[in-house]
This record gives C-alpha cells, sequence and structure tokens, in this order.
C-alpha cells in the first residue's frame, strides 16, 4: 500500500464514459480523491493516459503442471508490462484446478510469486472430463471466482444441466467454451475458400452458433449466470442478441486476436496462428469488432495461452492451438482506437470495468475509494515487437515483427509501481 499524488494525466475512466486532463491522489492503496485540470506536485504523467488496470480473464499459467511453459512469476511479469492488474486464470492446468487443495496451491503460488492480483477459476466438472460435477461450493469458500472446462465443451447436456442448476443455486458463474464439439474436432481454421487452398481440416462457424444456443437453452432453463468465453463469428451474434433481449443473465467475451487478426494471417502455415477457436474471416472480425462496440460483446481478453517452441515447430495441422497475450492485449486493442472502432473509454470499459463487474471484483473504475490499480500509457508511441523481449517463458505470439502504436509506460497496483519502463521494479 502507498499513497501518491498523479498529476496532468489523461483520465480514462470506462464507468463515466470519460476522457478528461486531470489529477488523482492515493492513499492506503486506494483512489481518496479526483480532479480535473492541472496540478503541480507529485508524479507529472505528461499528458499520457492513466486508466483502470485491465483485468484479463481465461489467463492460463502451467502451474501445476507446465511450469516450463509459464509459471506464476514469469506471467505476473508479463502480466505487469502489459497494464494487466489482475489476473483471472483458467483451470485447465496439467492437473486441473477442480479441487479445495489445488486451488489453495494456485492461490498460495499467486500470492508468493505475483506481483499484480491473481483471481483463479476452477474446473466445473472433475477433470474436465464432463462427467461429474466438481464440488462448487468447497471451490466458491476456497476463493474460485467462477467455474470452467476451459476449451472442452461438455457434451452430455444431463450433466451441464444438472452442473448450472447447481452454480444458480449458489450463484457461482459458469464460464463456457462455446463450441459444438463434433463439428469442430480436429478443424485447424475455419472453413471457406482459403482453408481449402490451403487444405486444412476446417469447422464452420455454424458450429460455434450450434454450441452457443445449446447452452443459452439452457440458461434459460437453470436461470444460471453464464460467460461465453469466446464469441468469434457473426453467426453467434443473433442468439446472443436474442439471449440478452430476454433478460438473461448472460455476457459474452472475445480475444483481440479474434478481433485485429483474419484467417488470411495465417499465410504459409505460420503456427503462431492457430488459435482455438480458428481466426475466422475478415466479414466475422468486422462484425464482432461491431458488436463489441455496441456493448453486445462485453469483454475483450488476451486467451494467454503458452506454448512451447516444441508444441508449434510443427506442422500446421498438428501444432498446438493458442497464443501468449498478456504483454500484448493493450498495445494490440489500441488498434480498434487507432482505428475509430473504439473510443479509449470504450475500450477501457471492455477490457477493465465489465470483466470486473461480471467476475465480482473490485477495480475497473477511477472513482473515489476505488482500489488504487492503474496503467499509465502512451497511446501513439510506435515501436515494432520483437518476441524475443517479452516477459512470457513462451514466446508464442502472432505479433512478432508486428508494427505496434501504444506503450505501457508503467502499472500501478494499491498505487505502488510494479513495473515502469526502463526501469526494475520490486515484486
Amino acid at each position: 500500500m502507498t499513497n501518491a499524488l498523479l498529476t496532468n494525466a489523461r483520465l480514462i475512466d470506462p464507468e463515466a464514459g470519460t476522457e478528461t486532463l486531470g489529477w488523482l491522489r492515493i492513499e492506503a492503496g486506494r483512489i481518496a480523491e479526483t480532479g480535473t485540470g492541472a496540478r503541480h506536485g507529485g508524479r507529472d504523467c505528461r499528458g499520457l493516459c492513466l486508466a483502470p488496470g485491465i483485468v484479463d480473464i481465461g489467463v492460463k499459467v502451467g502451474e501445476p503442471g507446465e511450469r516450463h511453459k509459464e509459471s506464476f512469476r514469469t506471467a505476473a511479469l508479463a502480466a505487469a508490462a502489459g497494464g494487466v492488474t489482475t489476473m483471472v486464470t483458467r483451470p485447465d492446468t496439467a492437473t486441473p484446478i477442480d479441487s479445495p487443495e489445488t486451488l489453495e496451491f494456485v492461490l498460495r503460488r499467486g500470492r508468493d510469486a505475483a506481483p499484480v492480483h491473481i483471481r483463479p477459476m476452477a474446473a466445473l466438472t472433475k477433470a474436465r472430463e464432463g462427467r461429474e460435477m466438481t464440488e462448487i461450493g468447497f471451490l466458491m469458500d476456497a476463493g474460485a471466482v467462477a467455474f470452467s472446462d476451459g476449451d472442452r465443451v461438455c457434451r452430455d447436456t444431463k450433466v451441464l444441466s444438472r452442473c448450472m442448476a447447481y452454480a444458480r443455486g449458489l450463484g457461482a458463474l459458469v464460464m463456457a467454451h462455446v463450441q459444438e464439439p463434433v463439428l469442430s474436432a480436429g478443424a485447424a481454421t475455419t472453413s471457406g475458400k482459403f482453408a481449402a487452398l490451403k487444405g486444412l481440416p476446417s469447422v464452420s462457424p455454424i458450429a460455434e452458433r450450434m454450441g452457443l444456443e445449446r447452452d443459452l437453452a439452457l440458461v434459460a432453463m437453470t436461470g444460471v449466470r453464464y460467460h461465453a468465453d469466446q464469441v468469434t463469428t457473426a453467426e453467434a451474434l443473433p442468439a446472443l442478441a436474442r439471449a440478452k433481449a430476454e433478460g438473461l443473465d448472460v455476457t459474452a467475451g472475445i480475444s483481440i486476436h479474434h478481433l485485429t487478426l483474419n484467417e488470411f494471417d495465417v499465410g504459409d502455415y505460420r503456427t503462431f496462428f492457430k488459435l482455438k477457436p480458428p481466426l475466422r474471416s475478415e466479414d466475422d472480425r468486422v462484425a464482432c469488432v461491431e458488436a463489441l462496440a455496441s456493448g453486445l460483446i462485453d469483454i475483450i481478453c488476451s486467451m494467454h495461452t503458452p506454448q512451447d517452441e516444441e508444441e508449434k515447430r510443427r506442422p500446421f495441422e498438428e501444432a498446438a492451438s493458442g497464443a501468449v497475450g498478456l504483454e500484448t492485449l493493450l498495445p494490440a486493442s489500441l488498434r480498434l482506437y487507432h482505428s475509430g472502432d473504439m473510443t479509449l473509454p470504450g475500450l477501457f470499459r471492455a477490457l477493465s470495468r465489465n470483466p470486473a463487474r461480471r467476475f465480482g471484483l473490485p477495480g475497473g473504475t477511477l472513482s473515489e475509494g476505488a482500489p488504487a490499480d492503474f496503467v499509465l500509457f502512451d497511446p501513439d508511441a510506435p515501436y515494432v515487437l520483437d518476441r524475443a523481449t517479452l516477459r512470457s517463458k513462451s514466446k508464442n505470439t502472432p505479433f512478432d515483427q508486428a508494427r505496434m502504436q501504444g506503450r505501457v509506460e508503467a502499472t500501478f497496483v494499491a498505487g505502488a509501481p510494479v513495473y515502469e519502463r526502463g526501469v526494475e521494479c520490486p515484486a
């Protein structure tokens, strides 16, 4: 905890929807006071943007079981360098997080190794096998903020409905991967002319719509709080819109990769662009950007999935899916700002305010009394990304050698700097 005064900053407040020149004062790790206009003293932010720290949901850390891909320490350092002050971690580790004991290990490792907040999800079914429900109540008591089987779709509708009904009784949030599992099995790309020319196994966008429609029917039946981890196709958007219009407690997210890249980026079988779900058509990407801007899609996440060189240096069909994204989430998201598709307050509504609210976490606002978790960034700074400089253990980013515009200058947790560009910060 610390006391500080930050002055001459462009305050980006996603809750108020404003962007103003101003200052804020920190006491005991919280925002004590804010104001507009210039002010002398304290730390001069030199007109850079100051926004609530990013709350990144669906982050995969390799502990327990795959520490060689990513540890809590390296993931948290990458997060701090990317302006992420809270990581909501996934349960799809080599040893799934499906018991209070495993969850307590994760919380302890996070406290000991990470300079940012760690908030873990737990598995919805034991071993993520879709056959038997986990002890949701005990896991909530141990600190789980949501329940998910990651990218494994529960094929047994009866099991899933029971899980949802039980979660509804406890007020638990269920997060699901929306793909019809039979249609999408083995797919490496989205079906269409590009996939046919490349000779790659593909899946129709209708698989996402089918998966989402099934889940939404169960949500209507059970009344559970529900979040779709990635809605990435135009086909699925009408179902999402209907569910919200009917008053279901439903939100949806999308990865920054699906908002800024499309199927053609795969190019000559570049495996760093192999994701799950696969990259979509440009029409799908544009439709999802519009859905995000309108509020139909609620949350942007990195879907940080570290894979080592051995897993990625394979033929495209055999390579592991996923990309790292903690450090690139903000600069990649700023592409939507520079293109005119999103305002900065709108962008941070999806990056910070909405995920904080959905997962019941503090933050996401610059209001007085809120935690002093911030990111200070220059939205216009240009540079070329070199994956070798990333702090993640794994370097599987699709943005390697890409021209980026927007750089994090500092990240604060409870008012204390956990990252400053060019400065070694204490954890």
